[in-house]
């Protein structure tokens, strides 16, 4: 391993994902809260709930009442007046159903002069949850949809029909409460109403697409859930007032500073990629080897979402088999590819991402590995973890995509 590359990994994975932590973003889209003469509750959904609403709580000094539902080991103590759950992700579980349900009864019975604060960040589409379906279906169909490369606005579209708080149906059962959303964005362009699937955001999807989705993918589904998918969602909603926070650009441009900090020259490739993560990997590579020879220190970045098609039963995440797939290419270069998920998960991992650098493909080969092998059994995070390849920071509090780096040094 070239430890000069993977020390300046390091740094550029602390310092982004520093820049995007919610705390700040938060106490700024407060300065235009203004609660009404009634009660005032929290509820907060999504792997940076927690984070989100200590920082609401901290700022505002009280609530009346609130919920937080966030991943598991992602609660990191107590909040005054408002009750902490852990469900699952990405596919929602009985803590997704349990803690939906104590949502959706904390804001029945409202007033006008009530006000829902709505803190919302990627993730929500598996943790607040309360399906139409069996919670087993539910769980079932979204196993489909991760397995055969459905993108995340394709997801989101099904999902959001089967629920009954998606698509702006949480927003309506708070009715006639005011709503003042804050959302911390993981979807590239910001679509409000594909965010954890919109619970506070009127749906511009239609059931057309959605049964489009479900006939290009072969979905499995019941009568009830092939019904559903018919069933309009809410295309306008009058007490909802909404506030971004946070992106996938700024993550970039954070990891671009520390890139300069570090003496190289970044270049910003794209912050809406969206492609099959080894796919991206392999091009990042590409871009390396292009470069190899130009005499100057290099740093490529990428930022977006990329997809993984199971193909095997390995473990890994997407981020993690980008760096994989990059391995054969940079091998003997000067020059390190990673990828990192913001929110410090990255699949059903502990690891955030991975790093690979020009002596990573030769580790792996000397450890009994074939890369490619490795990709088409989808075991990404075994692999990494044999030559030192995984980035582990813990879950972060924060969730606006990832950010993928290429690095050449002379």
């Amino acid at each position: 391993m070239n430890l000069t590359l993977r020390h300046d990994a390091d740094a550029i994975v602390r310092a982004s994902i520093q820049a995007v932590l919610p705390d700040e973003a938060i106490r700024r889209a407060l300065a235009e809260f203004r609660p009404g003469p009634g009660r005032t509750l929290l509820v907060a959904a999504g792997k940076a709930a927690w984070q989100m609403a200590k920082a609401a709580v901290d700022t505002l000094g009280q609530v009346d009442g609130g919920v937080v539902v966030t991943k598991y080991d992602h609660v990191k103590g107590a909040i005054p007046g408002v009750d902490c759950y852990e469900a699952g992700h990405p596919v929602p579980d009985n803590g997704s159903f349990f803690a939906t349900a104590r949502a959706l009864e904390l804001v029945q019975g409202l007033t006008a002069d009530d006000t829902v604060l709505f803190l919302l960040s990627g993730g929500g589409s598996s943790l607040f949850e309360q399906p139409f379906v069996s919670g087993e279906e539910l769980q079932d169909i979204t196993r489909q949809l991760l397995a055969c490369g459905a993108d995340i606005v394709e997801m989101n579209t099904i999902r959001k029909r089967l629920s009954r708080v998606k698509g702006g149906r949480f927003a309506q059962a708070c009715a006639p409460a005011k709503v003042f959303a804050v959302v911390l964005s993981d979807i590239l362009g910001d679509p409000l109403d594909m965010i954890a699937s919109g619970p506070a955001c009127p749906d511009a999807s239609t059931c057309r697409q959605a049964l489009a989705i479900a006939e290009k993918y072969g979905l499995k589904l019941s009568d009830e859930a092939r019904r559903l998918l018919t069933v309009e969602t809410p295309k306008t909603l009058d007490n909802v007032t909404t506030r971004i926070t946070g992106s996938v650009r700024e993550l970039c441009a954070a990891a671009a500073v520390q890139c300069r900090a570090l003496g190289y020259e970044p270049m910003l490739l794209t912050d809406q990629l969206c492609c099959e993560a080894r796919e991206a990997g392999s091009f990042l590579a590409s871009v390396l080897r292009t470069h190899a020879g130009d005499g100057r220190r290099l740093a490529f970045l990428a930022g977006g979402e990329t997809v993984v098609h199971l193909t095997g039963k390995g473990l890994g995440g997407r981020n993690q088999e980008l760096a994989l797939a990059a391995a054969p290419g940079i091998a003997g270069l000067n020059a390190a590819v990673f990828s990192v998920g913001s929110d410090g998960t990255d699949g059903p991992t502990d690891a955030a991402g991975g790093y690979v650098d020009g002596d990573t493909n030769a580790a792996l080969q000397a450890a009994g590995l074939d890369v490619f092998e490795v990709l088409k059994q989808n075991d990404a995070y075994h692999a990494l973890k044999a030559v030192d390849g995984l980035l582990v920071t813990g879950p972060t509090g924060t969730n606006v995509n990832d950010v993928a780096v290429a690095l050449l040094r002379t």
